[in-house]
């Protein structure tokens, strides 16, 4: 999904920074863009939970169709309909490539599997809204591995300061990373209360 606006001015938007890149902006002007950003605005239930909902679906770069119908599948689902919001989005191929330090943000991670340069268990799979079971494993192809996202995914360019997340077992010296187990919302470092979006499609 490509967006039109910036990340910068959609981050000043949400409240939140999208990519690393967009830190040092948003923290220069940490207020909503535009004319009137810095203006105190009254805000209603709705736009709260709107917001909400805006946060997760920026975060993770989904469309609303994708973002509801994976609410759909959430709520069928044992337990809590918000962690199994995430837990869904967490498991897309994207985002476990982009969690495993495969791709420098999520939208690069979207453009990689788009371009097909993942398989799933052996298999080419080039769509990102992927859903990834327990066990499966993503690996960068042999003829795209000396491409320079992945010399650089090699080095560790893409992994951050902190630990892998604890549902992924990532080998950055073969480009791999396998689902380990469904993750929890605990450790899903996304900024948003999932509640909140539920409240949203739930009104």
């Amino acid at each position: 999904m490509n967006q039109a606006r910036p990340k910068v001015r959609i981050s000043r938007a949400l409240g939140i920074p999208l990519t690393a890149k967009c830190v040092k902006y948003f923290e220069r002007r940490p207020y909503p863009p535009g004319v009137h950003g810095r203006q105190r605005r009254k805000t209603s239930d709705y736009q709260v939970r709107l917001l909400e909902k805006q946060r997760l679906r920026h975060q993770y770069n989904v469309s609303e169709t994708q973002l509801r119908r994976a609410f759909d599948d959430a709520v069928r689902l044992d337990g809590k309909t918000g962690e199994n919001l995430v837990g869904l989005l967490e498991r897309r191929l994207d985002a476990v490539v982009h969690r495993a330090g495969l791709a420098r943000t999520i939208y690069q991670a979207r453009q990689l599997v788009a371009h097909g340069h993942f398989v799933v268990d052996g298999v080419k799979v080039d769509r990102p809204s992927y859903r990834l079971r327990p066990g499966q494993t993503v690996r960068v192809r042999e003829r795209s591995r000396q491409k320079p996202p992945f010399q650089l995914a090699t080095a560790g360019a893409h992994s951050g300061d902190g630990p892998t997340a604890p549902y992924l077992s990532v080998s950055l010296t073969d480009l791999t990373a396998t689902l380990v187990r469904t993750p929890v919302r605990r450790e899903v470092p996304v900024i948003c209360d999932e509640q909140l979006v539920v409240e949203f499609y739930s009104r």
